[in-house]
Parts: structure tokens; sequence; C-alpha cells
């Protein structure tokens, strides 16, 4: 499984009519062709922003799925007249990363991505497995991923939240016990934590048609 995450920078005051746009052309063809995993626009972090993510068996597959869309005139969608930049990525889940579903879990969901040191994914990807199950006893997991086309050397990991307070509440709560981040806790017990060259986070909120909100 691979998650395409496009992110795409809107003209400031475009996103309800893009939202619009995508969603009708969405529900009226694209989705016959596969489905859409999650919609979201930013609230905090980069502004005038929309993330699509798009979930595939493998890259064969999208660029099939996609093929055939264009082909059919089912996609895109006419947002061109609002969009300023276009970024696309390819990622796959760690062992622990849930499947993307269709939920009501949000309606807040707090994107992080981190680029690594080269050679610490295998480092990252064992400490995440070691601390996860004490984390996600406090809220649930959204994803974790790590690129494998794009930018490299990142990992995203997503989590939802029923609003800003409980997410000051939780994270607070697994600082002062211990249990987050992973690599603090991989040093507690013995072993070390891992490079890390930067971090971003935003927070994202689903449209109307987002399958995950």
């Amino acid at each position: 499984m691979i998650y395409e995450v496009r992110t795409y920078d809107l003209k400031p005051r475009a996103i309800p009519e893009a939202e619009k746009r995508f969603g009708e052309l969405y529900e009226a063809k694209r989705r016959q062709y596969s489905e859409l995993a999650a919609f979201w626009h930013t609230e905090i972090g980069p502004l005038n922003q929309i993330v699509h993510i798009w979930p595939y068996k493998d890259l064969e597959e999208r660029n099939r799925i996609r093929a055939a869309a264009v082909k059919d005139k089912a996609w895109p969608p006419n947002i061109g007249e609002f969009i300023l930049n276009m970024r696309s990525d390819i990622f796959i889940p760690f062992d622990i990363s849930p499947e993307l579903k269709p939920a009501n879990v949000g309606p807040f969901f707090e994107m992080r991505t981190y680029t690594y040191a080269p050679g610490e994914l295998p480092v990252i990807m064992k400490n995440w497995a070691n601390a996860i199950e004490a984390r996600l006893k406090y809220s649930p997991l959204t994803a974790a991923w790590y690129s494998d086309v794009g930018g490299l050397n990142k990992f995203v990991h997503i989590w939802p939240y029923k609003s800003l307070d409980q997410r000051w509440e939780i994270r607070n709560k697994i600082r002062a016990e211990g249990v987050w981040p992973p690599s603090d806790v991989a040093e507690k017990q013995g072993g070390r934590g891992y490079t890390l060259f930067s971090q971003e986070n935003k927070i994202l909120m689903p449209a109307s048609f987002s399958p995950l909100k």
C-alpha cells in the first residue's frame, strides 16, 4: 500500500470554491476510478493550502488509474485558476500505521512532517514500534509514513483530535508521564534516539466530502 499526498497552495480566499469544484467532480466521476482517503485544508500553519490523500496498491496502479481518469475527462477538477504551487509525495506506511478508512475521528488533524538524517529510518521505526502501544492509550493514530518519492528522508505522522484543547491536554499528559516522544522513551530504556534536521506541523480540517473527518 502507498499513499499519494498532494499539497496545493491556493490564492487567498480560494479554498471554498476550490473545495466545491473538487468535491463535485470527485463525487460525480473521479471516485468511480478509486476512492479518496482524505481531503483537508489548513487551519493553522501554512494558510490557503489543501491536502488530498489517495491510497493505491502500488505505483503501477496509481499511474493506470490516473491515466484512465484523465483520458475519460473525469479528472482533474477545474481549479487551476486558484493554484499557486503543487506538490506530490508518495509515502509508505510504517508497520504500526493503520489503514486510512472513512471515519469521524476529528475534525482537527495534526500533520507533523520531520526530516531525518540519512540512515536513521530503521531507528525511527524501531523506536516508534516500541513506544506506540503506550501512546495509543491517550488518543488514536491516523498515520505514520515515510517518504519514497518526492522529498526524501521524511516521515509524516497524523493525529486526530476532537478539539485543540484536547490536543494540548493529551500532549501535556504524554510528556509529563514519559510515554512520548519515542526517541526519549528509547533513551530511557538504554537505546538511542534519532537525529532530525527539521520539524514542521500544521492543523488540518476536513472538507464536507472527505471520507476521513
